[in-house]
């Protein structure tokens, strides 16, 4: 292999790419980059992460905004106010927004620092043989490395997995500007809110969403509608217009649009990867969506340094194949409590689309009053299998009938679901 090969080759540059490329640098790790823009390109999208998550980080210095006064509102059906004030659940714990350009500078800085080679293109082609793997490219040009990484988004140009029916769709629909009252408390973020006196009765036998809104200071606020997940996805400008309504019945108008988010399509519930390919995935590409509540973010940054100390402990082994150091990195992204822990949020995912209006403002109501641990665990995917089980053993105990009886009733691939948890179990 040519000298100026790298030991790794990362092929993006959005946040997972970053993440583990400066998690190999810093174990040593000669790496390159392959991406088909400019790695500082702007990133279009917000991440958010809980204050508590960012802490352990050491990455707080990271954050544009924090909040402390974090709530969820449910509403209680079509008795509801349209005060914002009407029965608020507190959360009590913080949460973040990165400044985007600051982490991105963050990154890039550290890959500069570590001599990072930068190619742009479109990766094609990749052949995995006994020392390396050869990535061909659409402009024409060939790169070769010990590994190859696939962290190029949710729709991976290498990574393969198995199909296992529709894929739930997270959409969104955002906004962030100025309005003729506040929308939200001044210094609030609300993670949910499910109050639908907007809606008509026919209108709510339609898939719920939600508003996630936030003060992000000076007289702005962001605030967008959410479908938390469905095959096939809310559309776009359905969330458009609830948007649109949820502000009028508020008596609220934008006079000042700063930005439009116009749409984010999450898929929640991707297969896992063929865990036996010699191209290694990192974030979306690798399927790490949580499948019950959509984050990712805090959970690659978690995990990018150990599986980064893997890939490079397996390369001091000078005899090691790209299958073999492939085949232990994915060993270190998804061991088998990880798989279960999956196999269990997919199906409770599956639950949740099939839930009324009624049924998901009441879940979440009880979900809510779990012990922190267990709820905050539960959403950034920190419980192992026991404790996840435990988790919502108890919030069927307290769930309200309705709840349950959804939560009882098997439909659709629900019971196949279910049945891949146990048999990993």
């Amino acid at each position: 292999m040519n000298d100026a090969s790298p030991d790794a080759l990362v092929i993006g540059s959005g946040p997972s790419a970053l993440a583990i490329a400066t998690a190999l640098c810093k174990e040593g790790v000669k790496v390159h980059g392959l991406s088909n823009k400019e790695p500082n390109e702007p990133w279009p999208y917000t991440y958010g992460i809980w204050g508590k998550e960012v802490d352990e980080l050491g990455m707080e210095h990271l954050l544009e905004h924090r909040w402390r006064n974090t709530v969820s509102y449910f509403g209680e059906g079509s008795n509801q106010k349209n005060s914002q004030h009407n029965n608020a659940t507190e959360h009590n714990i913080e949460y973040g927004l990165f400044n985007k350009i600051k982490l991105q500078e963050y990154w890039l800085n550290q890959c500069e620092e570590y001599n990072l080679v930068w190619h742009k293109g479109h990766a094609k082609d990749a052949l995995v043989g006994d020392k390396h793997t050869t990535i061909k490219t659409r402009e024409g040009f060939t790169l070769k490395a010990r590994l190859v990484i696939d962290a190029s988004g949710y729709d991976p140009v290498f990574i393969k997995n198995k199909s296992e029916g529709d894929i739930a769709i997270q959409t969104c629909y955002g906004v962030v500007g100025k309005f003729n009252s506040p929308p939200v408390e001044s210094g609030q973020f609300v993670l949910m809110d499910y109050r639908c006196n907007h809606l008509s009765n026919k209108e709510r036998e339609e898939p719920p969403t939600f508003l996630y809104a936030m003060d992000m200071g000076g007289g702005s606020y962001f605030l967008e509608e959410t479908s938390l997940g469905l095959s096939p996805p809310v559309e776009l400008e359905t969330l458009r217009k609830r948007l649109s309504m949820r502000l009028k019945s508020r008596g609220l108008e934008i006079t000042d649009l700063e930005h439009e988010e116009l749409g984010i399509y999450l898929p929640m519930n991707m297969p896992l990867p063929n865990m036996n390919q010699g191209i290694f995935g990192f974030g979306g590409a690798a399927s790490m969506v949580h499948p019950a509540s959509g984050y990712m973010f805090g959970g690659l940054l978690r995990r990018a340094p150990g599986v980064a100390k893997i890939i490079a402990d397996k390369m001091n082994n000078l005899e090691a194949t790209p299958h073999e150091i492939s085949k232990a990195a994915w060993n270190e992204l998804w061991p088998a409590e990880m798989v279960r822990k999956q196999a269990l949020y997919k199906f409770g995912l599956e639950k949740l689309m099939r839930f009324s209006e009624d049924q998901l403002r009441d879940f979440f109501k009880g979900f809510f009053t779990l012990p922190t641990e267990q709820w905050y665990g539960f959403l950034t995917n920190k419980l192992d299998v026991n404790e996840l089980i435990k988790a919502m053993v108890k919030m069927f105990i307290i769930a309200t009938w309705n709840v349950r009886w959804g939560l009882m009733i098997m439909k659709g691939r629900e019971f196949n679901l279910l049945w891949n948890f146990l048999k990993r179990y």
